[in-house]
């Protein structure tokens, strides 16, 4: 990639970012209902399972081809795969238990703040007045819409070890989006995610193995209900949104692709409209304003933070 960034990238980028987050708020519906139905750690396990079968024939010869690459970044590889596979969807799933869904929301926009603080520290990224107010917009949307406008429900909410739980998920993902901006020269995005799928669930493995062990009386919980389910946090949450975003972070940056993440309770609305029978009204679409004109303020980046960029992907 060249150092310079064509605008039909970036809005390619920005296209995989959007497509990357609204995958995942059909994963935050379709897996709110398995916390009684399945145990976390297993729950994770058949998603990476899954999705490592699926990916398998299309990208094991990109594996075997590049593996002398992967062999020299093999650390890289280990904390990558372990940060961003075994541990970040497996908190979420673990939280799920413990916390409520409004706290889950509130704590998980949180994530792109922490790419920015990180990048900061990291990487010398400026942190200039228009991202800030940006980002002071984008927060705002997001958090009316949690609250359906009920800003005041904010002082009455109580923490649980679920939020922890989920607060710490939301830094390995910051964490992990950064690791991909530095990913190794000569490793194609199709490899590297696989790579980490595969190794991801193999650090998985001894944690299911307890876990079976602690719940060997419970009977079988793969059954018509949580099957479907694990097969599309497996296929779509997994293998088509992390690729996606992936490639969003490579063409356009963690900042910014982070941004995006920010329209997931947008997504999230609209899937609980179709299939949820939850209605949307006025506080929606002046979330929806607030949120895109942030993400739009945000994104409006000037010559040093392209040099930056450019520096960064080349």
């Amino acid at each position: 990639m060249t150092g310079k960034s064509h605008p039909h990238s970036i809005a390619t980028g920005y296209l995989f970012a959007l497509g990357a987050t609204a995958i995942w708020s059909g994963n935050f519906i379709v897996a709110r209902g398995l916390s009684d139905s399945i145990p976390p750690v297993s729950l994770a396990f058949f998603r990476w399972m899954t999705a490592v079968l699926v990916f398998a024939p299309f990208a094991i010869r990109g594996l075997i081809i590049e593996w002398p690459v992967i062999r020299q970044h093999l650390v890289y590889f280990c904390i990558t795969s372990f940060i961003g596979i075994t541990c970040f969807n497996t908190f979420i799933y673990i939280a799920g238990h413990t916390t409520t869904a409004m706290n889950l929301s509130l704590i998980a926009i949180t994530f792109p703040i922490f790419i920015m603080i990180f990048s900061r520290i990291l990487y010398q990224e400026v942190l200039s007045i228009k991202k800030g107010i940006g980002v002071f917009l984008v927060f705002t949307g997001v958090v009316f819409l949690v609250t359906k406008g009920a800003l005041s429900t904010i002082m009455n909410i109580s923490f649980a070890i679920g939020d922890l739980w989920m607060l710490a998920a939301s830094i390995l993902f910051a964490v992990y989006s950064l690791l991909l901006k530095r990913k190794p020269l000569g490793i194609s995005v199709y490899t590297l995610q696989f790579t980490c799928f595969l190794m991801g669930l193999f650090f998985l493995l001894p944690f299911f193995v307890w876990e079976q062990g602690q719940l060997s009386a419970q009977g079988n919980y793969l059954n018509h209900t949580t099957i479907p389910a694990i097969l599309y946090v497996g296929i779509f949450a997994s293998l088509c949104a992390f690729v996606l975003w992936n490639q969003a972070i490579v063409t356009l940056g963690p900042s910014r692709a982070g941004m995006v993440y920010y329209t997931l309770p947008l997504f999230s609305g609209f899937l609980g409209y179709l299939f949820l029978n939850e209605t949307i009204g006025f506080v929606h679409f002046f979330s929806m304003g607030l949120i895109f004109s942030g993400i739009v303020i945000t994104n409006q980046t000037g010559r040093p933070a392209q040099r930056e960029e450019g520096r960064v992907l080349k």
